[in-house]
């Protein structure tokens, strides 16, 4: 890789300590490509991606990033899941992590906020961004449709009170 590959590398890598809304570090020796194709989707469906590179770059990326604090996980074979979501990488790679003992989470980093391991995986425990906005929009519409029975209820039970005084008077 000659210099202006390398100026390039770092220039992408710190786009990406700048812009994702989470960054976890994990070692990855011994995954067979076909482990991480398979980890590459999971996290493409997931909104996010994953990204190897030579650490010595990764650490010239990180310089006066907010993402500084994972600089010290960055020995060994390590890989890099990023999302702008601040809980979609954190979820996958938690979730992969159970699934192959060979993926080894290290820690990593909530914009300026470092995580141990047990702060990625209490992060991946959060509610991602979609469901939040579900969980929202349901709080908000419930109300509504309790308004609109309330209102509807009354007039259902005079109409049926009128029906059956109507029904009285012509029996009568």
């Amino acid at each position: 890789m000659d210099r202006a590959q390398k100026e390039k590398v770092v220039e992408e890598l710190g786009q990406i300590f700048e812009s994702s809304g989470v960054v976890v570090v994990s070692h990855y020796e011994g995954m067979t490509v076909a482990e991480m194709q398979d980890l590459r989707a999971r996290m493409r469906e997931a909104g996010g991606s994953v990204r190897v590179a030579k650490n010595k770059l990764a650490k010239i990326a990180l310089e006066g990033k907010p993402a500084a604090s994972i600089a010290d996980y960055l020995t060994g074979m390590t890989v890099l899941a990023y999302s702008e979501d601040p809980v979609a990488a954190a979820k996958v790679i938690d979730a992969y992590a159970k699934d192959n003992s060979k993926l080894e989470i290290l820690g990593g980093a909530m914009g300026e906020n470092a995580l141990d391991v047990a702060g990625v995986k209490a992060v991946a425990q959060m509610p991602s961004r979609e469901e939040l906005i579900a969980s929202i929009v349901g709080c908000i519409g419930a109300p509504a449709s309790n308004i609109a029975g309330a209102i509807g209820a009354p007039a259902s039970n005079i109409a049926s009170i009128l029906s059956t005084i109507e029904e009285k008077g012509e029996a009568a």
